[in-house]
Formats: C-alpha cells, sequence, structure tokens
C-alpha cells in the first residue's frame, strides 16, 4: 500500500520521473507560462515554489541546489537574478494552474502553469517592427522597381525562345 506516499510516479521509473520533472523546471523558468497536464502542473507546483524560495533566499548553496535541478548555470542565474526579485515580499502563491480541458487525443485533462507575477511583454520589439514597415515602400513600387533594374535574363531557354521569335517574325 501507498499511504503517505506524496511522489506522483506518472507510470515512469526514477530516473525518467526525474528528468521530467526537471525538463518542466526549466521550461517554467525560460518561459514562466506551460501547458501541460493536469497531473504533471499539480506535481509540478512544489518543485516550483522550492525554487522561487531559494532563488528569494539567493546563497551559494541554494545556487547550487537549484542547479541540481535546472542543469544550466544561465537559468539558474536567470532564477536568482530575475524570478526571485520579483517574488521577494510574497510568502508562497508563486503559481497558478488553469484547467483547459480534455486533450482531443487522449483524454487527459491539460491545464496552463503559470508563475503569478511575469514579465511583462516588451514593447521595443513592436516599434522596430513598425519603423521597418515605414521604410519599405508598397509592394507595387517594390515590384516595377525590381523589374526594371534586373538585366534582361541570359540563358538556354531565353536563347531559344528569341530563335523562334525570330522565325516565327520572318514568315
Amino acid at each position: 500500500m501507498r499511504h503517505r506516499k506524496v511522489t506522483k510516479k506518472f507510470s515512469r521509473p526514477r530516473a525518467q520521473r526525474k528528468a521530467l520533472i526537471s525538463a518542466l523546471l526549466r521550461a517554467v523558468v525560460i518561459k514562466e507560462r506551460i501547458t501541460t497536464t493536469e497531473a504533471k502542473a499539480k506535481a509540478l507546483r512544489s518543485w516550483v515554489g522550492k525554487l522561487i524560495t531559494w532563488a528569494k533566499q539567493d546563497s551559494l548553496h541554494h545556487r547550487r541546489l537549484s542547479y541540481r535541478l535546472l542543469k544550466d548555470h544561465s537559468l539558474v542565474k536567470r532564477l536568482f537574478e530575475v524570478i526571485g526579485p520579483r517574488f521577494k515580499t510574497v510568502n508562497g502563491g508563486y503559481s497558478r494552474i488553469i484547467d483547459l480541458g480534455p486533450r482531443k487525443g487522449d483524454g487527459a485533462l491539460i491545464s496552463i502553469f503559470e508563475l503569478t507575477k511575469r514579465e511583462p511583454p516588451k514593447e521595443k520589439v513592436k516599434e522596430k517592427k513598425e519603423k521597418h514597415k515605414e521604410e519599405k515602400p508598397p509592394k507595387r513600387e517594390r515590384k516595377l522597381a525590381t523589374k526594371k533594374e534586373q538585366p534582361p535574363k541570359k540563358g538556354i531557354i531565353s536563347g531559344v525562345r528569341s530563335i523562334f521569335k525570330k522565325e516565327r517574325d520572318a514568315l
């Protein structure tokens, strides 16, 4: 009997389960919002809570513990410098799970797992796109300009066309 056994097994051996949790944690640190099954999201919730609690304290020991799970120095740095300070004043409740309903293929319940305090979307990217659109002339003018500037095609097909054209004109 599995009385008082907290770990979710996900029908996987220990090594695969550990790799799955690590991959999900990495995705949360990178994207801050992921879509996964409800069971995985609920299991992930406690691990994310541990990571963010470690990131709030910011010591070498906690960085090493985080590295054990994330396996990437840049992700540990992002966790401790970006995500940790965001939750400095909050005691718990770092993530939320939003249900989306059953998956079409196998009927598994799908959920969105996200951090409660996320970065706002960057506006600089939109400004660059707007500037880029203003610099280009309309499509019709571009096509005309490119046709005039292109030299005539010199190839086998164009040469054959000109031969047949001359013979047709001569008759």
